[in-house]
């Protein structure tokens, strides 16, 4: 049995994956995106975060769903927000700030897809701009 489907189809395995550690405890696992497809039209992938961690406000330049797989969460979309479980999703729209954090004990986990293939971060806080799950694109941090 192969380890790879034919190519441009691909099998992620999160284990075999390098994870881009954010900081403080917020680890991403890419899956699908432009450094393993030429073709996507969409970014996959999961992040972990330690208990009392998150990522600060911001948005993108695309529409972003995220599915709790572990733990509870909160989002904070637009001026409302969420408590969530594993098993509860979110739809995010292009444009509108947002930010997912650990509210409980243990890890929390989220699978996040993008519907884009050039995926960008908005820092409400500071208007910066850059590259999603580049060099700047860290900052986890311990949340309230």
């Amino acid at each position: 049995m192969p380890d790879q489907p034919t190519a441009p189809n691909l099998l992620i395995r999160p284990d075999t994956v390098a994870a881009f550690d954010r900081g403080n405890g917020v680890v991403t696992i890419p899956y699908v995106g432009r450094w393993n497809c030429e073709t996507n039209r969409i970014t996959t992938g999961q992040t972990q975060f330690a208990e009392g961690t998150g990522l600060p406000l911001h948005s993108h330049n695309v529409e972003e769903s995220v599915l709790i797989l572990e733990g509870e969460a909160v989002a904070e979309i637009g001026d409302e927000t969420f408590d969530l479980v594993a098993g509860e999703a979110t739809w995010v729209p292009a444009g509108i700030q947002h930010r997912f954090y650990n509210r409980g004990a243990g890890t929390m986990r989220i699978y996040w897809v993008y519907g884009g293939r050039d995926v960008t971060r908005t820092i409400t806080a500071t208007g910066e701009t850059f590259e999603h799950l580049s060099e700047s694109d860290r900052g986890g941090l311990s949340t309230p």
